[in-house]
């Protein structure tokens, strides 16, 4: 069931959540969490990449049900499909990321607070059942080196940090729109906190916006620098070429986001399901592989499985959930993901999420037998 502020018929799967928050939400509002950067080429394509695959099921299996639990660093979730780190859930409802946080603990899973959540660690952590914070890093090294301190503080599990934005993408949609926060609303994380134990408390409003105070020449020093500032797994989110994911396993990293930022950033960069398989390869099970990007269906978690991948994160499905039916739409978004991942194990003739390998895959439009997918 979900809240008062939900669709005349509740939406049967994701795209249609989409749908029902389109009609709900302003032109502007709609068009700051669909969109991507340039020509949207690469935005496109990370959903397009899923079609390029077919699933290859096996029958008379002897299976009367299945589970979806799995573990993604040591953390036992009910299912592979985490949140996401995205800004700002309050433009789309007025409760924000302590209903996301919330609906990610009732469902099992992880939720990942965005550096520009619309509301504060202190304030959502305390809600939350497990959860990451995604980090960027900024050219003031004060600010950075606090934020840190304060998810540690207040119960972080893993340090996600964003490697692929040292400017922002230019979204053309925004442009137009004249995209600005209303009244009232603010990037809660970067302004001044209550001090955290044993640091230098900030001073004032330091930041009423990050887009040009990102550190542009992010290193793999930093990533060092980063990993020694709190006892949390760093998690670099944005690596799309092999080479920077077995590097960053050799800095340390306990896992890897495949992502190409949902599309936002470099317009053109490859799909982050094209580029998870030779990552996979690369890391060679020296760190979990996550992938962040185009996953709307059960049937895309299991290929990301198939491919490799520990667990999927899904960003915009959670705007548009928590859009039309607040704590209860983001529920019913990731039960409806889990559902079917879970029905489509059973039609493959798999228990778990632990049986799923490569073998399930073949590409569209290539025979089996032709196919080293299926060997």
């Amino acid at each position: 069931m979900l809240a008062p502020d939900q669709p005349a018929a509740v939406p049967l799967n994701l795209h249609e959540y989409e749908a029902a928050a389109r009609d709900l939400l302003s032109p502007m509002l709609y068009d700051f969490v669909a969109g991507g950067s340039g020509d949207e080429v690469t935005l496109r394509a990370c959903q397009a990449a899923f079609a390029r695959w077919r699933l290859v099921p096996r029958v008379l299996r002897g299976l009367t049900g299945v589970s979806t639990a799995t573990s993604v660093l040591g953390q036992p979730v009910a299912s592979p499909v985490l949140i996401a780190p995205a800004s700002l859930h309050k433009l789309v409802h007025v409760d924000g990321e302590l209903a996301t946080a919330r609906a990610a603990r009732a469902a099992g899973t992880i939720y990942t607070m965005s550096t520009a959540a619309s509301m504060s660690i202190e304030e959502v952590a305390s809600a939350a059942g497990p959860w990451w914070f995604q980090l960027y890093v900024f050219v003031d090294r004060g600010l950075t080196r606090d934020l840190v301190a304060r998810a540690a503080a207040a119960g972080a599990t893993a340090l996600v940090v964003t490697v692929d934005t040292p400017v922002l993408g230019r979204r053309e949609a925004d442009e137009r729109n004249r995209f600005a926060l209303p009244p009232g609303m603010a990037m809660a994380n970067l302004q001044a906190p209550e001090p955290v134990p044993g640091t230098v408390a900030a001073e004032g409003s330091r930041l009423t916006s990050y887009a040009s105070v990102i550190e542009p020449a992010l290193s793999w020093v930093d990533l060092d620098w980063l990993a020694a500032l709190a006892p949390l797994p760093v998690v670099p989110k944005g690596i799309l070429h092999a080479a920077d994911a077995a590097r960053a396993v050799d800095h340390g990293a306990r896992a890897i986001i495949v992502s190409n930022h949902g599309g936002r950033q470099l317009d053109g960069a490859v799909a982050a399901l094209d580029a998870l398989p030779a990552i996979v390869e690369a890391v060679a099970g020296r760190g979990e592989v996550l992938l962040d990007g185009g996953v709307r269906r059960g049937i895309d978690v299991l290929m990301a499985l198939a491919l490799g991948a520990r667990a999927v994160l899904i960003g915009r499905p959670i705007h548009w959930g928590l859009a039309v039916g607040g704590e209860a739409g983001v529920r019913h978004v990731l039960e409806l993901v889990r559902t079917e991942l879970a029905r489509d194990l059973l039609l493959c003739g798999l228990a778990s999420p632990a049986e799923v390998d490569r073998s399930l895959l073949v590409r569209a439009g290539i025979p089996i037998e032709s196919d080293p997918a299926s060997e």
